[in-house]
């Protein structure tokens, strides 16, 4: 009994140390290079930043860390204002998300069973397609001569185009399009597993659909909402496609800012900065929504 208690010990060691050992080298690995290279100065040459650990006859003599980098982020009106626009950007995404997935997601959970797996499929079919082609589509969609606008003019809604492309409205769009999916589906995986007793118990009290919705649906839904906005919130923080393909000038993300810095300037280590300052503003709303998911689990069993 002692041998396979320890063996078994060792084996649940083994399985819990596979994911483990997969965030440190995926990572916290490099994580830790980002950062290094954050504290790093510019420098013409491969690579682009000076080392911040100085050497001389294999043994450590120095350290030439700066924070500089980071202090420019604060300085620079371009990346204060590229952090406020995306969160702007993201939380109203998530907010048109959550308006538009939760009815989509209520009215999946209360299908007949039959016709529940063709639903989900109409959800997650777009992920059969490249992402980037989807958001190419969206160009050919929303431009000038697109097929949003021939089919207003066709139909006399408008009298001339409408200018969608390239401006916030559109990048609104694209998020919403993209990430809608990971909105419905937790939003439908809470949704489902609720009792419709707990309705039929508040019809019996007099309660009428829309109170017995605010009283029992929702509230009981929560944790799904929760764990959609986070999934969708996060991501599109950092978006950088759809604000380069769909976005205007004056739509400056995060994503995009990180971009133009790394590609076009070639300021690794501003670059990196700003990649570790993303992802410490993430860290706060992250642990916001886990403290929420936390709050709720009880509520939900």
């Amino acid at each position: 009994m002692r041998v396979g208690g320890w063996r078994g010990g060792v084996g649940r060691a083994l399985v819990l140390a596979v994911p483990y050992a997969w965030l440190v080298l995926f990572f916290l690995v490099p994580l830790l290079i980002v950062g290094k290279i954050s504290l790093s100065e510019m420098r013409a040459g491969v690579p682009p930043y000076e080392p911040i650990l100085d050497f001389a006859d294999g043994a450590l003599v120095g350290v030439r860390a700066t924070l500089e980098n980071f202090a420019l982020l604060f300085e620079d009106d371009l990346y204060v204002g590229a952090y406020f626009q995306s969160v702007g950007i993201a939380l109203v995404s998530t907010l048109l998300c959550l308006l538009i997935g939760y009815p989509m997601a209520l009215g999946i959970a209360r299908a007949r069973p039959d016709r529940r797996g063709p639903l989900l499929l109409l959800i997650i079919l777009p992920f059969w397609t490249s992402f980037l082609i989807r958001v190419y589509a969206w160009m050919g969609i929303l431009k000038d001569e697109g097929l949003l606008n021939g089919a207003l003019l066709w139909a006399g809604v408008i009298s001339e185009p409408l200018v969608i492309l390239n401006t916030d409205a559109a990048v609104y769009i694209g998020i919403v399009y993209s990430y809608l999916p990971f909105m419905v589906l937790p939003l439908y995986a809470t949704l489902e597993k609720l009792d419709p007793s707990l309705l039929e118990a508040a019809a019996d009290l007099g309660a009428r659909p829309w109170r017995a919705f605010l009283s029992v649906t929702l509230p009981l839904s929560l944790p799904g909402v929760v764990a959609g906005s986070m999934l969708v919130f996060v991501p599109a923080v950092g978006e950088y496609v759809i604000p380069d393909l769909l976005g205007g000038g004056d739509t400056q993300m995060l994503g995009k800012a990180l971009w133009d810095v790394f590609a076009f300037s070639r300021d690794w280590p501003t670059a990196a900065a700003l990649a570790v300052s993303m992802l410490a503003a993430l860290a706060l709303p992250i642990a916001v929504f886990n403290r929420l998911q936390a709050r709720l689990e009880p509520e939900e069993k």
